[in-house]
């Protein structure tokens, strides 16, 4: 047992996966309340997303270069404010915090549709990304609450289905704003991305939070919120490795997008259909992944099995460079597929894996830890992947995948180093 862990057993969990899923399946309040929050400020997320880069560097004229460093440093802001505001949720209330948290989000991110100057603009961006990453540590504090354990994971997949199929349905919306090429429409996009977070903080004080467990304090654990509470250093090794694992979605966004334009003969179009089948494999496939993740051992196993996955999508997509337009885009999708099927396995063996192995006491912090990681593996995501796959081809592309599987792998190591 490492130092200042808690108890924690790595055996699976008594219930079985067939009525685990089964208890998933059926609606409870939390899920429904919670499904509809994701809902409301993801579609929001989805208008937004879909026209920030364009409203930034043409509208506003501030340039991609001056942009990407802003984002660079937001995300820098992002995994520092991660770790306190999951200790204030703990001290403070997770709803409580969780509002103000949301508040500050409206506020900042109408004040950002009507920024005009580039010092006012990269301000602003830090703060509101601060604030995204702060709030999304307390979230998780919240699923971690509010979900049975026995069926969270199961219950956090439905949720991140629901914000998948919403930043879709809110990438199409915001079709209508990029036909109109307007400022004022970009910042009435904005805006209404602004006003869907007070729509979850309208629904807050119905979300039931379950009593934290008293079982498992183990030393660490504060017995009062004023008290600094020591994450184990198992948990932190699991949240670091996991933040090397979320380097995969730069590949989506960033490394399998560039390498089709600029070193395959896949048709650019490809490149929309590619983000197409990934949302929608996600919202198809997360439910189920996460039903075969039951407990920590299951959990270390998805996070293995997935890292690997990753592993393969990458070399499978550097074999798409000197085929045929044809052949490379059989390859690419396929890519695309293994690389989903690995984001699904683990993103549901790090949720398992950052509720179990946390005490439920300290749950803010630890959720605040591992979302940090998280924060961080977006943070260095465009780098990682233009300075491997990008830059050195096909043995850039084996080394990003080995750095995938090899991650995975060890988080198995980790988890079963107690």
């Amino acid at each position: 047992m490492l130092n200042g862990m808690t108890t924690v057993s790595t055996r699976e969990d008594s219930a079985e996966p067939a009525e685990i899923a089964g208890q998933a399946a059926r609606p409870t309040g939390p899920r429904r309340r919670l499904a509809l929050a994701a809902l409301i400020t993801r579609f929001g997320s989805g208008l937004y997303l879909t026209i920030a880069a364009l409203f930034f560097t043409r509208t506003l004229g501030f340039g991609a270069m001056r942009v990407g460093v802003v984002l660079t440093v937001a995300g820098l802001a992002g995994v520092l404010a991660s770790l306190p505001a999951g200790r204030a949720a703990d001290r403070y209330g997770i709803k409580r915090v969780s509002a103000v948290l949301l508040c500050g989000q409206t506020a900042a991110t109408a004040v950002l549709a009507f920024c005009t100057a580039f010092w006012a603009f990269a301000v602003v961006m830090c703060v509101t990304t601060a604030l995204d990453r702060a709030a999304g540590a307390v979230r998780q504090a919240m699923y971690a609450q509010a979900f049975e354990p026995e069926t969270r994971v199961a219950d956090r997949a439905y949720v991140r289905a629901v914000t998948n199929a919403a930043i879709g349905l809110g990438a199409a919306a915001a079709a209508l704003a990029l036909q109109a090429d307007s400022r004022v429409v970009y910042q009435a996009v904005i805006v209404v991305d602004a006003v869907s977070y007070l729509g979850v903080v309208a629904l807050l004080p119905g979300v039931v939070l379950r009593e934290p467990s008293r079982a498992g304090g183990g030393a660490g654990v504060a017995s009062r919120p004023s008290e600094r509470v020591r994450v184990s250093r198992r948990y932190q090794a699991v949240a670091a490795l996991n933040a090397v694992l979320m380097i995969q979605f730069a590949l989506t966004e960033v490394g399998l997008p560039l390498w089709l334009l600029d070193d395959t003969r896949a048709p650019r179009v490809l490149v929309s259909g590619l983000l197409i089948v990934n949302t929608a494999l996600v919202v198809v496939l997360q439910v189920r992944a996460a039903r075969g993740v039951h407990g920590i051992a299951s959990a270390a196993r998805a996070l293995r099995v997935g890292g690997v996955v990753l592993g393969v999508s990458c070399v499978v997509t550097a074999c798409a460079k000197g085929l045929s337009p044809v052949a490379a885009t059989v390859v690419l999708l396929g890519a695309g597929v293994l690389l989903t099927v690995g984001e699904v396995l683990t993103q549901a063996g790090g949720w398992a894996l950052s509720y179990d192995l946390a005490d439920e006491r300290a749950v803010g912090a630890y959720q605040g830890v591992f979302n940090a990681g998280v924060a961080a593996g977006a943070m260095v995501g465009p780098v990682v992947v233009t300075q491997t796959a990008l830059r050195h081809g096909l043995a850039g592309w084996v080394v990003l995948g080995a750095v995938f599987a090899g991650a995975g792998m060890l988080s198995g190591v980790v988890v079963d180093g107690d």
